[in-house]
């Protein structure tokens, strides 16, 4: 139950994603960027990546069910905002890559659960009308969007490092709103282990390989497209810009995703996202023009906004009741987790002696496998 007006919790909430999601618009075009003129390695900044990505799996699980334990889910994400901030501000402090690597995982620890609250306190304030959390979700990608291309100016005009100071200036924003988030009871749930046999399932099983193929074939686009096109020669401005237009292109996919899968099987949408990612890859290897860069992130909008929709309704339809959630937790763990970590780990390890151009051709080859042996498995199963 919520204390207080929900409207006045509306305007803390859409805060919240417009802070969460423009933190996210600085850190994930540039951190990777500010690591390199740090002159790391390729490995180092994989790594780095990989890392955040295993705190964002695994720490949710346990602050979650600590919130859900004793009933203390405002007071967790009030110290998640305010102690992850803390930490962030000792990155001011040292451009050592082993003292980066351990601040980048208390940070994570602390960071990790920090959607994953903020939706559910969204999905508490909204009550009955949970269907309008678009509305309120939209903030963070209005965020992100402006962010990502203001940023790339204001950085092309002083220098790359101004983005610790931006994101601990943001952080301790949201921190300091956060305070004010709703007060809610949460109900207690009665332990339940579903039947972990559904994941032997051999649809289910080829998919969640798949999967984990598409997001290892994205780890050369999240850890090092930024870098790429610095090294092409391209300013910060532009490097915004070709974000901004991947999360353009999602956004107007999840708005009309409705009318997507009622007209296309959920099969045939994941074909096609992974036919088109091998499509995206592909592009990036060849070409260098800036306006084929754009049109390739435009491809966004399918290899992740499609198939990220697709992936949780696919997983829905092969689980039953009694293990749905296990489903969708398994989904995030093998694909964002993992596939995301491992793509990291691969590209990382590779990048100093293969270069960015390689990185994306062998990301489409992943891709282009996760896709035909998809099709294949569908068929056999």
């Amino acid at each position: 139950m919520i204390k207080g007006p929900r409207d006045s919790f509306r305007f803390i909430i859409g805060s919240q994603y417009f802070l969460y999601f423009g933190i996210m618009g600085i850190s994930l075009p540039y951190f990777n960027l500010y690591c390199y003129h740090l002159d790391f390695t390729g490995f180092q900044i994989g790594l780095l990546s990989a890392l955040r990505t295993v705190m964002i799996v695994l720490f949710p699980l346990f602050w979650g069910a600590l919130a859900d334990r004793f009933q203390i889910r405002r007071p967790i994400y009030i110290l998640c905002n305010f102690v992850s901030t803390g930490i962030w501000a000792f990155y001011l402090y040292t451009t050592d890559f082993w003292l980066m690597l351990v601040i980048t995982i208390f940070y994570g620890i602390f960071y990790a659960p920090i959607i994953s609250f903020l939706e559910a306190f969204t999905m508490d304030v909204l009550g009955k009308e949970k269907k309008s959390y678009g509305k309120l979700r939209a903030w963070g990608s209005i965020s992100f969007i402006v962010i990502v291309i203001v940023l790339g100016r204001i950085i092309d005009i002083f220098s790359i490092e101004i983005i610790i100071a931006v994101i601990l200036a943001g952080s301790l924003l949201q921190a300091f709103i956060s305070v004010r988030i709703p007060d809610v009871v949460i109900s207690k749930k009665e332990s339940f282990t579903p039947k972990a046999k559904v994941l032997l399932k051999r649809r289910l099983s080829v998919f969640l390989f798949c999967a984990f193929l598409m997001l290892v074939s994205h780890g050369t686009y999240y850890a090092f497209f930024s870098i790429h096109l610095d090294s092409l020669g391209y300013g910060k401005t532009f490097i915004g810009i070709t974000w901004a237009m991947a999360s353009m292109a999602e956004i107007l996919v999840m708005i009309k995703s409705d009318k997507i899968f009622k007209r296309f099987s959920l099969e045939n949408v994941l074909v096609f996202s992974f036919m088109i990612a091998t499509l995206r890859w592909l592009i990036l290897f060849f070409v260098k023009s800036p306006v084929l860069i754009l049109i390739s992130q435009v491809f966004h909008a399918i290899t992740y906004g499609a198939f990220h929709i697709a992936s949780i309704l696919y997983i829905d339809l092969l689980t039953p009741d009694e293990a749905k959630t296990l489903g969708q937790a398994a989904n995030n763990a093998v694909t964002y987790g993992l596939g995301m970590t491992v793509g990291f780990l691969f590209n990382g390890y590779l990048y100093e002696s293969m270069g960015s151009f390689n990185l994306f051709i062998i990301s489409s080859l992943i891709a282009l496998s996760g896709g035909v042996i998809f099709k294949l498995g569908s068929k056999l199963a």
